[in-house]
Parts: structure tokens; C-alpha cells; sequence
């Protein structure tokens, strides 16, 4: 699937039709005062109706400009713009006869436009104002003059009436049309997104959960390689050795097993659900059964009973890299202290090996850097991008007498199975 494209501002597109509504408004008021002043010979305040005209299209003429140019619109600028709407529309009903003129539902126009596309208070505010202009139209405007020569005047105010609420009504459907085909647009474009970001979360827990599996298949491999040296013409083969070696192949087959089995079931949900307990101490005897050599002390503690949560096999994966790191620091010395509550987990690993180097204090979760000399980095790495997955975060602190301290900090949200 190609990129979706970026989404526009709402409020960048919605000042875009005021400009067009703008351009409409002025050519139809342009032509009613034009239809007035030559067809029914009314004497109207040109000088102050064509000024208040003029302005209005050199504001839009610069908003124009403006929408050009790469810069947000915010909502204050959106309710200004149309707050100047109503400040010309008053202006010009004014001059031309107060609220007696047939067109002062035009009102309606902005106001409904505020409706749409501001939040609730700058809605009422705007009810508020216009409210208040066409209060003070009752008493305060320049009558309309009488016709000339003009038989059926009552029909003529009939018929402004009737063309300004044709107008409205169609202003503000065009309107409401275009802002539907926004919403539905982008509606379409947020499900796109939403489906490549489901797809990237799983091709990266894919690609977490292979590389997690070639970090552990390190540990059996080194072993058998070890074992394989031992395997002379001339030297017998113990079946202590094959035992070992029978047992390592069998680890691998595991490994291997286990990206098959969940490669199609990386998402939480799909997991095996497991009090937290027993879920950290099945972590802890599978690394020890994969190093029986290490000497560790663990405790866990928490609420109890402990919350039920998915065994999620990419997190099972980045705590074991956590662990074969203080392991491979310092064998005989390694500390594991898990604490929960109702919301977060705390997994505290120690061990008392060389500690930090300035290059890993200094870039923390970077992959290829390594405190051992046949190492690439990536166990840390891959549990500081497990653990953020899921909202987490992982911090390494050097320890009082030598040694790392690495503290895993999980909300259980993500991975918590309802009751």
C-alpha cells in the first residue's frame, strides 16, 4: 500500500470556502445594489455601501494571499474571519434599511458556518454577537428610501425575502456538502493510516521476535561450538558432551519452533494469559535452564493475586536479552527484582560486571554498541524497542562497587487481560 497522503487542515480548507462564499456574497451584493440604484430607482448611500464592498474583497484578496503562504490557521483566525463577516454584513444592512432588509437572514450564514466547524463555545459566542447586530439594527440604521414609479412594493420585500433564504439555504448546503466530503476523506485517509500502522507494528514485532530469537540462539550455538572443538580422532566423545550437545540442538529447534508458532500471533491479544507471577518466574527458569552455570538470586512481589496479563512472546524475549546481558557481565553475581501494582510493572535486573562505557551511557538503546568484544548491541536494543512498543521504558544506571543496574518499567494496560 503507498503512502497515505498527508492530511490537510481542517481550518486551512475551511478558510479556503469562506474565501469562495466571500467572493459569492460580493458579486450578489454588488448586483442587488446595482438592481436597485438603476431598476428601481432608489436613492441608496453608495459612497459608504461600495467602501464597505471594497473592503471586504481587499480582506480577501489578502486572505487569499495568505492561505499561500505554509503557516497554520488556528480557530481564533477562523472565528475572526467570519466574525468579520458579520461586522460587514451589519455594516451594510445598516445602510440599507436595518433589519427591514429582506437579506438580514444572511446572519444565518456565518453562524451556521461557526457551528460546523468551531467548537461549542465560539458557537455561542457567535450567537451571542449576532444576536446583539441584530438587536441594534432594530433601532439603529438609515432607511431605506421610498420607490419611484415602482407598482407592488410589498411583493418586492416578499421577493428580497424569498431570494434571501434561497441564498442562505444554498450557501450554507454548499457548504455543509463540502465539509461531509472532508470529513468522509479524511475519515478514509485516518483508516489507511490506522491499517499501515497495525501493519508496522506487526512487522516490527515480527522482525523483534526473529531478531530476539538469533540473539538467543547465540548462547546454545557458542555452546555447541565450544563442544565441537572437543571432537578429536583421537579424543573419545564423553556422553556427558552428547547429552549437552543433544540438549543445545533441542534448544535451537525450540527457538526456531517459536518463530513459526508465533509469527502469525504477534499481536498481544493473541497470547496465552498468565498471572504476572508466573509469568516473570517462567522468564527467569527458562534463562536459567538456557545458563545453568549462572548463579541469580530473584523475588517477585505485588498485589496479589496477581493480574492476569498475555504472555507475550516479544516481551518474554526482550527480558531474556536483558537477563543474558547481566549474565554474560558477571556470571557468578546476578540480581532479579520484579515489583507490580494494579497498573505497572517494575523489573529491576543487576549484575556486577565491568558497567556502563561512555558510549552506551551516552546512547542508551542504540543498536551495535557492545561492552563485549564479539557482541553487536542488539539485545539491548531490541528490549528498548520491545518495551516502548508497549509504552515502557528501560534505564540503565551504574551501580555504587561496579556494575549495571537495568530497570524496566512496564504499564500493564497493554497486555492486561480483562476479567
Amino acid at each position: 500500500m503507498n503512502p497515505a497522503p498527508p492530511l490537510s487542515s481542517s481550518n486551512e480548507i475551511n478558510l479556503r470556502r469562506l474565501v469562495a462564499l466571500r467572493l459569492i456574497a460580493l458579486t450578489g451584493q454588488s448586483a442587488v445594489v446595482w438592481a436597485v440604484v438603476t431598476k428601481l430607482h432608489m436613492e441608496l448611500p453608495l459612497r459608504p455601501l461600495i467602501g464597505v464592498i471594497t473592503g471586504m474583497a481587499a480582506i480577501s484578496l489578502l486572505t487569499w494571499l495568505r492561505l499561500r503562504r505554509p503557516w497554520p490557521v488556528p480557530d481564533v483566525e477562523i472565528f475572526g474571519q467570519l466574525l468579520l463577516d458579520v461586522v460587514v454584513l451589519t455594516a451594510l444592512l445598516y445602510f440599507s434599511g436595518g433589519a427591514t432588509n429582506p437579506f438580514v437572514t444572511l446572519y444565518l450564514l456565518p453562524l451556521a458556518i461557526t457551528a460546523a466547524a468551531l467548537p461549542g463555545p465560539p458557537t455561542w459566542l457567535m450567537a451571542g454577537i449576532t444576536a446583539v447586530c441584530y438587536s441594534a439594527l432594530l433601532f439603529y440604521y438609515v432607511p431605506l428610501p421610498e420607490s419611484h414609479g415602482v407598482p407592488g412594493e410589498s411583493h418586492l420585500h416578499v421577493f428580497g425575502m424569498w431570494l434571501s433564504l434561497i441564498m442562505s439555504t444554498g450557501l450554507i448546503s454548499w457548504f455543509a456538502v463540502k465539509m461531509a466530503a472532508t470529513l468522509r476523506e479524511r475519515d478514509r485517509l485516518l483508516a489507511e493510516m490506522r491499517e499501515q500502522e497495525l501493519k508496522h507494528e506487526r512487522i516490527l514485532a515480527l522482525g523483534t521476535l526473529a531478531a530476539g530469537a538469533a540473539h538467543e540462539l547465540g548462547t546454545p550455538l557458542s555452546t555447541m561450538a565450544v563442544l565441537v572443538k572437543d571432537f578429536r580422532p583421537d579424543v573419545p566423545v564423553t556422553e556427558e558432551k552428547l547429552v549437552t550437545l543433544r540438549g543445545q540442538i533441542a534448544r535451537c529447534k525450540k527457538i526456531l519452533s517459536s518463530i513459526s508458532a508465533t509469527a502469525s500471533q504477534v499481536r498481544a491479544e493473541s497470547g496465552e494469559s498468565r498471572p504476572l507471577d508466573a509469568f516473570l518466574e517462567g522468564i527467569v527458569a527458562k534463562w536459567l535452564s538456557m545458563r545453568p552455570g549462572v548463579h541469580a538470586h530473584h523475588r517477585f512481589s505485588g498485589a496479589q493475586p496477581a493480574p492476569h496479563v498475555v504472555a507475550e512472546q516479544t516481551l518474554s524475549q526482550a527480558i531474556l536479552n536483558i537477563l543474558n546481558n547481566a549474565a554474560d557481565a558477571s556470571p557468578q553475581d546476578v540480581e532479579v527484582d520484579g515489583h507490580w501494582s494494579s497498573a505497572e510493572l517494575t523489573l529491576e535486573i543487576a549484575d556486577r560486571g565491568p558497567g556502563l562505557t561512555p558510549e552506551i551511557e551516552h546512547n542508551p538503546g542504540e543498536p551495535f554498541l557492545s561492552t563485549k568484544s564479539e557482541g553487536l548491541g542488539l539485545g539491548l536494543f531490541l528490549a528498548y524497542t520491545t518495551f516502548q512498543r508497549f509504552g515502557g521504558s528501560v534505564r540503565l544506571l551504574s551501580r555504587e562497587g561496579g556494575g549495571v543496574l537495568c530497570r524496566l518499567t512496564l504499564p500493564l494496560a497493554p497486555i492486561l487481560v480483562s476479567s
